[in-house]
């Protein structure tokens, strides 16, 4: 077969990390030889390509219980005003705020050319009717940003000569979106649920009408 359809195979199978170079190097094998050899060796280590799987989505599971849920007592609207307060406290920036709803922004530049935000999100329901309690879902997603400077150079027009560049010009710097993934650390929420509790009014009863 031809090499062209060796290469594609590869990026068909997403390869990456050490299966990537033996691919390629086996590629180049086939290209000084005529032996059978290499390109049994390399469907081989194509179709481990195929099978290979993020070590993230590996461990994705739905459990019945985790750390982004938390029952607190009192209605929706308490709990998700609680939920407000405590992200207010640590610096968040709140975009949206209703009665069941809360969504909090955070800026961080750990580096000059490094950018990351964390943008949280807060879903307060009621549980069964007549408990009194609300169950509140939390999570955040972290993105990350990197800085990149492109250089324009500036081009002069000279007579029948055409057009030359020169070397200076203006920079342009843009921020550009690298990585995104939900928070997973079980602290993380821990910690945020501890305040909401802090922030949250003390439950008053209702007394029983005779």
């Amino acid at each position: 077969m031809p090499i062209d359809f060796w290469r594609q195979r590869k990026y068909d199978g997403a390869c990456q990390g050490q299966y990537s170079s033996l691919v390629d190097f086996l590629i180049s094998k086939m290209l000084r030889s005529s032996s059978l050899i290499a390109p049994v060796m390399l469907m081989t280590a194509l179709c481990g390509c195929a099978n290979m799987k993020p070590a993230a989505l590996q461990s994705e599971q739905f459990l019945s219980s985790g750390s982004h849920v938390q029952s607190f007592p009192g209605t929706p609207e308490r709990t998700c005003e609680a939920a407000r307060r405590a992200l207010l406290s640590q610096g968040y920036v709140i975009g949206d705020s209703t009665e069941s709803l809360v969504k909090g922004r955070k800026y961080f530049q750990p580096e000059t050319d490094t950018h990351t935000q964390i943008e949280f999100h807060v879903v307060c329901a009621p549980n069964s009717e007549g408990s009194n309690s609300t169950t509140v879902f939390a999570n955040a997603v972290r993105d990350r940003y990197s800085l990149r400077k492109s250089s324009n150079s500036a081009s002069l027009g000279v007579g029948a000569i055409g057009s030359i560049s020169l070397p200076f010009g203006s920079s342009d710097d843009a921020l550009v979106k690298v990585g995104t993934e939900t928070i997973p650390s079980k602290q993380f929420y821990s910690q945020f649920f501890e305040l909401v509790e802090r922030y949250l009014d003390p439950v008053t009863s209702i007394p029983a009408q005779s």
